[in-house]
């Protein structure tokens, strides 16, 4: 049994011309606008056509495996205290930019391995700000362009496309290659698959977020299954130092109600002009619980630790230049209704060294950042759902609101910072 609570597990096949032809029809259907029954529902290829399911028993149809995913998300984001330089919201991710933002336009084609048809596939297309800020290194990314702002980026990424197989080997060996979504983690790329609209200090700060490699996984028994791989590092298709990264992850599923997850990666990711005194490792544990035990509720818990040997951010600053951070974020969501959700997430981030905060902290200062967040999700109408969100930022020192001050340049005025946020997306699938 393969669980993954962060994404989809996806995979690769090869379709004979027909089914070539049905994809673009589908692809051309998409962007026309064929409209969902329900808010976040992932679609086979077979119920968009119209095709009746296989009967009970029967295995299902090659366009029955084939799943699509599609949304538009648009959101407003108010500071409601005083922007930084720029109208910015500092330490933010997809809610970076105060005010209006077109985030995301998403089509996902996937079709996970089974036994009747070994070979699978994914594809996700994205576009909007969000892309801008998902690119991997060497796919529409170059060395020159940082975060946060990555100006010289395009709106436009490539953000999965992997193939996979189901090995006949005992109780099945996926095998897994190409770029994909990162397995640290909770939270997603994908907003409508996350409880909160604004990603957590965790997310955006201390973890990578895609990787290009390959990845096997195997169920041991039931209940507990295990995925070892290699990749090129942290956000990098490119390989920037010729070393691999080996990643794994653990995933334990005691019940349906259950699951718990511990992933890790590790390896060098600076430049090899960085690294004087032989190899220097970077390493992460992500340790994730969901629960869905009780009636309505969804609980998880997500606590990452991670480090890094000679830290290119200390190493101008002190002899020891070791950097770690890590942190813990819970989340508590509750179904009112079929149309009504309730989700709020608690957080604690902890940057000794000041190596994941730089946009607004100086190297080396030790920074703590706690939040809070809070969401009203309603489903307004078949695929448009709307979202309210407040979020409060604090620090242990100034750590927002960056503003030119007379006499000492541009300087974090505040420790604190407050948004409200408004936003809509349409689920096509």
């Amino acid at each position: 049994m393969l669980v993954t609570l962060k994404r989809p597990v996806g995979v690769v096949a090869r379709a004979a011309t027909g089914r070539a032809h049905t994809a673009l029809v589908l692809f051309l259907f998409i962007v026309v606008g064929g409209l969902p029954e329900s808010a976040s529902a992932q679609k086979s290829v077979a119920e968009v056509l119209g095709r009746p399911p296989a009967s009970e028993g029967k295995p299902k149809s090659y366009l029955e495996e084939v799943v699509l995913f599609s949304y538009i998300e648009n959101s407003y984001v108010g500071n409601l205290g005083q922007t930084g330089r720029g109208n910015v919201n500092e330490l933010r991710f997809y809610d970076h930019d105060n005010g209006y933002t077109f985030n995301a336009a998403e089509l996902s084609v996937k079709k996970d391995p089974s036994e009747r048809y070994r070979f699978g596939w994914g594809v996700v297309i994205t576009a909007g700000l969000d892309s801008q800020k998902n690119h991997s290194l060497g796919i529409f990314r170059d060395l020159d362009d940082s975060a946060p702002l990555y100006r010289n980026t395009v709106k436009f990424d490539l953000a999965e496309a992997y193939a996979s197989f189901l090995v006949p080997l005992g109780e099945g060996l996926l095998l897994k290659a190409g770029k994909w979504a990162t397995l640290i983690g909770y939270e997603v790329y994908e907003s409508p698959k996350n409880l909160n609209f604004s990603r957590s200090f965790l997310y955006t700060l201390g973890t990578p977020y895609f990787h290009t490699g390959l990845l096997a996984t195997y169920p041991i028994t039931k209940w507990f299954s295990v995925t070892v791989g290699f990749t090129n590092g942290w956000d990098n298709s490119d390989n920037n130092n010729g070393y691999l990264r080996p990643i794994g992850s653990f995933a334990f599923t005691p019940s349906d109600k259950l699951a718990v997850l511990v992933n890790w990666l590790v390896g060098p990711e600076q430049n090899r002009n960085q690294m004087h005194d032989g190899i220097n490792n970077r390493w992460i544990v992500d340790n994730t619980i969901l629960y869905t035990g009780l009636d309505r509720w969804t609980f998880a818990v997500n606590f990452d630790f991670a480090a890094e040997e000679d830290d290119p951010v200390l190493v101008p600053t002190r002899q020891d230049a070791n950097s770690r951070w890590g942190g813990v974020a819970g989340y508590a969501a509750y179904d009112w209704t079929k149309a009504l959700r309730t989700a709020l997430r608690l957080e604690y981030f902890a940057d000794p060294g000041g190596v994941r905060a730089t946009e607004s902290v100086p190297p080396g200062a030790n920074t703590r950042l706690w939040e809070v967040t809070a969401t009203i999700e309603y489903k307004i109408w078949k695929g448009l759902v709307g979202r309210l969100e407040y979020r409060h930022d604090q620090a242990n020192r100034k750590a927002f609101s960056i503003r030119n001050v007379g006499g000492t340049g541009l300087v974090p005025t505040s420790d604190a910072q407050n948004t409200l946020t408004l936003a809509l997306y349409y689920s096509f699938f």
